[in-house]
């Protein structure tokens, strides 16, 4: 053969190759996709049809003591107008939320966003925990839509919404007395006594903040969100876990740090709340003119001092019982401090609130941080960092 017949042939044998093996390399990455997202979707589904199965199992076993309904989808969709934006009420870490008119009754529906972090794992956490829950300051769970790749919790409507909108408003808070905030302290810490000892299980809530607080139309306020409790059986009252989730500024250090949570991690929470309500302000992100401490380490200064009626939101001075603020406050800074051991039981602090019993001294609270001035602080970092006392650095990160 004529070497230029070779060397046609090895030519083409060559763009043969070009062309062949890139096409079944393609084809075997796009198979390779297609039963990846095949599997998936199996799995989800597997997934939703096992939880159905778990809740109606739950539900068919515990009926003589609560029901939960199961609603269809068309029935969610018509009752909020097709999720129209109209009917949106706002969004959280769950998904959007929906205002709704459902058998007459106003609703508020939590639909699960394919965005959300949070998942079937969540989902199932809420409807155990709060259907079998009956309290007038936890919020009401009037049934669940599981439907494909809907996950929905339907609740009673609040007409009033979240605390978080009312007490970190400028022009809403000056509606909220002493004696509506004294209300809802003592509502909050009700609902705590409730889901602490008085449940059935011992349900500790881990994320308990402003934003979880909701109002009824009368301004009582209602626990929510029970997507990251716990339940605990028998006595125990501590548990740890590797993954820790709530949000920052109201979490326990030793939550924070060693992922140990109990009923003791709440009552810092409900602590740092009590200080929000009376002061106005955040705790994480507080400012003010003559320091860089936060709320806890400002409420901390002035309770040394003697200036504890100076933490009282400046909207509301002068229409308050003087010695009732600063029991409320003594009793939010027994609450937030450092070691579990130090803080009150709810049971205690609901005895407390409610009579004249002596109280004992705070210590320093947990987390009384300062903030590093700029010419301090590490220009490579991205998040900003805070100090304490002991030369511990907590880096604060972004809540969920």
């Amino acid at each position: 053969m004529a070497a230029s017949e070779l060397h046609r042939n090895a030519e083409a044998k060559r763009k043969v190759r070009i062309i062949v093996i890139p096409v079944l390399v393609g084809f075997a990455v796009i198979l390779g996709f297609c039963l990846f997202v095949f599997y998936k979707r199996r799995q989800k589904k597997k997934g939703i049809t096992n939880l159905v199965r778990e809740i109606n199992f739950a539900i068919d076993n515990e009926r003589e003591d609560w029901e939960l309904p199961v609603f269809g989808f068309n029935t969610i969709a018509n009752a909020t107008n097709n999720f129209s934006d109209e009917c949106k009420l706002g969004e959280g870490g769950y998904g959007p939320v929906y205002k709704g008119t459902l058998e007459g009754i106003e609703i508020a529906v939590k639909r699960h966003s394919r965005k959300s972090k949070q998942g079937l794992d969540e989902f199932q956490n809420e409807v155990k925990c709060i259907a079998k829950l009956q309290h007038r300051n936890l919020v009401r769970l009037l049934g669940c839509c599981i439907e494909e790749d809907e996950r929905m919790l339907i609740y009673e409507y609040m007409p009033n919404k979240s605390l978080n909108s009312f007490i970190f408003d400028e022009r809403k808070r000056k509606t909220l007395d002493w004696s509506k905030r004294y209300t809802i302290i003592t509502g909050i810490a009700r609902g705590l006594l409730y889901l602490h000892q008085d449940s059935r299980l011992r349900i500790i809530h881990r994320d308990l903040k402003a934003s979880n607080i909701l109002l009824d139309k009368d301004m009582n306020p209602r626990i929510s969100d029970f997507g990251l409790a716990r339940s605990m059986e028998g006595s125990k009252t501590e548990a740890n876990t590797r993954r820790v989730m709530g949000t920052y500024g109201y979490m326990a250090p030793e939550y924070t740090i060693d992922g140990i949570y109990s009923t003791k991690s709440d009552v810092f929470s409900f602590g740092v709340l009590v200080l929000e309500i009376i002061n106005g302000k955040k705790n994480r992100g507080f400012r003010h003119a003559n320091h860089d401490l936060n709320l806890l380490g400002h409420a901390w200064r002035l309770y040394k001092n003697g200036k504890q009626l100076e933490l009282m939101d400046d909207t509301i001075k002068g229409s308050y019982v003087h010695t009732q603020v600063k029991r409320a406050i003594h009793i939010g800074l027994l609450c937030v401090q450092k070691y579990p051991e130090d803080r009150p039981d709810m049971p205690l602090v609901v005895v407390m609130l409610g009579s004249q019993i002596p109280l004992h001294e705070p210590k320093q609270p947990g987390f009384y941080t300062e903030r590093r001035r700029p010419q301090e602080a590490d220009c490579s970092s991205s998040n900003p960092e805070w100090s304490s006392s002991n030369h511990l650095s907590v880096t604060y990160l972004q809540p969920r």
